[in-house]
């Protein structure tokens, strides 16, 4: 029975998180908006449409995972040209290209220029669906990415300068002895600065330590 409750309690969540993301369908055809738009929504998805790339930048968007269904052609340019002013107007959700008139060429392209998926007309709903749940999961994950990186860099910025000094060095593996010859301390204040460094970052151990500064850039920057 516990594990009943727990299962559906997970399960829960997982849809929870499952409806605050959103899917945005951008096509110029009304008919196809209109399918691609009851697809996702039979199957629970949250879909904001809109009819030129221009709208949907004009629209406000909630903070919250999600990915973008893209026609190749909208009128006055091309969907490659829409992703690189997604781009520029920093908007980074995973992009699916569909369209009436595909070829390897053009989805060679598209997947280099950095979308996950291209599908063409009449769309196979199956690859479509599963389409989405890859690029919403992606964006789940570069927001976790980003939320961690942010994190870290809060801790970092709680470092004194000599704290920061220390960081390099210890993420190179050096031990406290040779730390303290090379900054010129002794080898007892390399240990309490050491030890505030764990604090401050919340380092569990060396290895969680050197994760960090990895993702802070730190280790290209120690000596």
């Amino acid at each position: 029975m516990v594990l009943v409750v727990e299962r559906t309690r997970l399960d829960n969540e997982d849809l929870m998180r499952e409806q605050q993301s959103i899917v945005y369908v951008i096509d110029d055809d009304e008919a196809v908006r209109e399918s691609v738009t009851d697809l996702l929504r039979s199957v629970g998805h949250d879909v904001q449409s809109f009819r030129s790339a221009q709208e949907f930048l004009d629209s406000p968007r909630p903070d919250a995972p999600g990915c973008i269904v893209l026609d190749v052609r909208l009128p006055g340019q091309s969907g490659t040209e829409v992703q690189r002013r997604l781009v520029k107007s920093d908007i980074h959700l995973p992009v699916i290209f569909i369209s009436a008139h595909g070829n390897i060429p053009m989805s060679v392209r598209a997947i280099k220029s950095g979308a996950i998926e291209f599908l063409t007309k009449p769309l196979n709903e199956q690859e479509l669906l599963d389409a989405v749940q890859i690029g919403l999961a992606r964006d789940r994950d570069q927001r976790e990415e980003a939320k961690l990186a942010a994190e870290f860099h809060e801790r970092w910025e709680q470092l004194t300068p000599r704290e920061r000094e220390i960081l390099k060095l210890i993420v190179t593996g050096r031990p406290s002895k040779q730390i303290a010859a090379e900054v010129g301390l002794s080898e007892m204040t390399v240990k309490v600065h050491r030890s505030h460094v764990m604090q401050k970052m919340r380092a569990n151990s060396l290895v969680d330590l050197v994760r960090m500064a990895d993702r802070l850039g730190i280790t290209k920057m120690a000596p």
